[in-house]
């Protein structure tokens, strides 16, 4: 039976992260479900791009393109289209997918191309000096925003159920068994998939907004979380309950879950219908106009 340990390359230990950051967490918890699902490392591609946790295809022994800043759903989703056979799978922080990214992170979701997005939010550009990115809360302090940050935060997974992706999830670094079975659901589903996690980061956003040592910042996200959907640990409920917090600042809760599960046609599934509507055109049919 394979184990996270047959996806890790570890001749290129240590990992690079700063002590106390979530990005470890993620990869044992992302080749965990490769594992877990039997995935063949051939026919599996890892597209990352630029950030703390675009790093992360360094560690991982199967088929990887590290793109450029922001760009890399844009390839993951050619490579999907163009072999919708393969596990694609796009790695990216949230300057890298909601800020530099984030209209092609729209149009992935609109598409309901296959292609598994994990998202390492940890609310700041912690690749570059600790700037603001699209998901950093309001009130916060950055590098760019020492008196408070006062920009609206994209909430990724309403972004994501309202542009069409078939699932969505949110969890924390903290929560690693949950993350897994997060993980393993979104690698299966045929339409454009979500995971975000939201993760820490000590050396900036944590330092700046006083949130205390590393350890405590992980204590901090396990009081914070509560479980919305049924990939939720502490109180289930429906999947779909996406309501907002009562706050919205660096220090509220945090809804966790399996928020988004529906079955609408991927995009590879549509394409395979056009594909076969012009081959019968090429053979002298009449196209089917409906």
């Amino acid at each position: 039976m394979s184990t996270y340990l047959d996806y890790l390359d570890e001749n290129a230990l240590p990992l690079m992260w700063c002590p106390g950051c979530g990005d470890g967490t993620i990869l044992k918890a992302l080749l965990g479900a490769f594992a877990t699902l039997g995935l063949k490392r051939e026919n599996t591609v890892v597209v990352t791009g630029i950030g703390c946790w675009g790093k992360a295809d360094d560690y991982i022994r199967t088929n990887a393109i590290h793109g450029t800043h922001g760009r890399a759903l844009a390839v993951a989703t050619g490579v999907k289209a163009f072999r919708p056979g393969l596990t694609v799978v796009a790695l990216m922080g949230d300057g890298d997918c909601a800020t530099i990214g984030g209209n092609h992170f729209i149009h992935a979701a609109r598409r309901n191309i296959g292609v598994t997005a994990i998202v390492a939010n940890n609310l700041n550009y912690g690749m570059t000096g600790g700037q603001f990115s699209g998901t950093t809360p309001v009130g916060s302090r950055t590098s760019t925003s020492p008196f408070g940050h006062t920009e609206n935060p994209f909430d990724l997974c309403r972004l994501a159920e309202a542009a069409g992706a078939n699932f969505v999830a949110r969890t924390t670094a903290y929560h690693f068994k949950q993350m897994g079975q997060l993980m393993v659901e979104a690698l299966q589903e045929p339409g454009f998939s979500l995971v975000e996690v939201v993760s820490p980061c000590p050396t900036y956003f944590g330092r700046f907004n006083k949130q205390g040592s590393a350890s405590e910042m992980w204590r901090s996200l396990k009081e914070r979380a509560r479980a919305v959907g049924p990939g939720g640990t502490e109180a289930p409920a429906e999947a779909g309950s996406l309501e907002a917090p009562p706050d919205d600042g660096p220090d509220a809760p945090i809804l966790t879950g399996r928020l988004v599960s529906r079955h609408k046609p991927s995009f590879a599934e549509r394409y395979a219908a056009v594909q076969a509507t012009a081959a019968r055109a090429g053979e002298g049919a009449e196209p089917d106009a409906r």
